[in-house]
């Protein structure tokens, strides 16, 4: 069985930069970190091949300083790790994003692709439903836990407002996971020996054979034209009095606009 997780490298919330002529995020030479609910996914697909047998393989589309992030995947138990990094790629929207890494799974293969729900720097959670969508197989969003992989078919729950939905698909399939799924491990020692000696697989467009207009800033029909800090809410008003006395100052407030 062939389980691939699709991660993302993001900065770290204490250190971010935006370029202000792209308005886009700046990647290189910002400490990054493996999204969160990245790690979610990593462990998830380690625990199916633990549980089923088969091959782990991470992959991730981003500049050179990415692998860093493929390392530590390794490390934590996954046994291979693809970059899809070209210069072509920068810029490159929810849309973009998703047909690029669909084009490198397609060269890989897989049985089961896995992400997390969405990316904390972007917060769309669009990246894995395109993806399906692009390779044209089923896909389960939000998964909470995985019943069992047999005949060619999965059986998951899959969180909803009013509680859980239990879904089948058949394989291939693409799954985002919430962090309700594992507890993801630490790294042993092992792994972090492996990870350093590992080869990291660099995949560009030229390798994909693909337009590189439908990548990059130019295959991405969506712009950030605008970034601005909010202003700051203004400090709360506090009433004092009796009962009477605070819900009669309240609805003069309200009647006036300003609450």
């Amino acid at each position: 069985m062939d389980i691939v997780i699709c991660i993302k490298q993001v900065p770290d919330t204490t250190d971010i930069r935006i370029d202000p002529e792209t308005n886009t995020l700046v990647r290189e030479g910002v400490a990054s970190i493996i999204n969160p609910f990245d790690m979610y996914a990593i462990e998830e697909g380690v625990r199916i091949k633990e549980k089923y047998g088969g091959k782990v393989t991470v992959i991730s589309m981003g500049p050179p300083q990415v692998e860093a992030a493929l390392r530590e995947a390794i490390s934590l138990g996954v046994d291979e790790a693809v970059l899809l990094s070209d210069r072509a790629f920068a810029g490159s929207d929810t849309l973009a994003t998703s047909f690029a890494l669909s084009e490198g799974l397609k060269k890989i293969g897989y049985d089961i692709i896995i992400c997390g729900k969405q990316a904390i720097d972007g917060d769309t959670a669009q990246v894995g439903p395109g993806i399906a969508t692009h390779l044209d197989i089923p896909q389960i969003t939000y998964v909470k836990k995985i019943e069992k992989i047999e005949n060619g078919k999965i059986v998951s729950e899959r969180m909803v407002e009013e509680g859980y939905e239990v879904v089948e698909s058949t394989l291939p399939v693409l799954l985002t996971v919430v962090k309700e799924i594992n507890e993801p491990r630490l790294p042993s020692l092992k792994g972090k020996m492996k990870a350093k000696k590992s080869e990291i697989k660099i995949i560009t467009t030229e390798d994909l054979k693909i337009d590189t207009g439908k990548v990059g800033l130019d295959g991405s029909p969506t712009w950030v034209m605008k970034i601005f800090t909010p202003p700051k809410k203004e400090g709360g008003k506090i009433f004092k009095g009796t009962a009477d006395e605070v819900v009669a100052e309240l609805m003069n407030e309200i009647q006036n606009g300003f609450v």
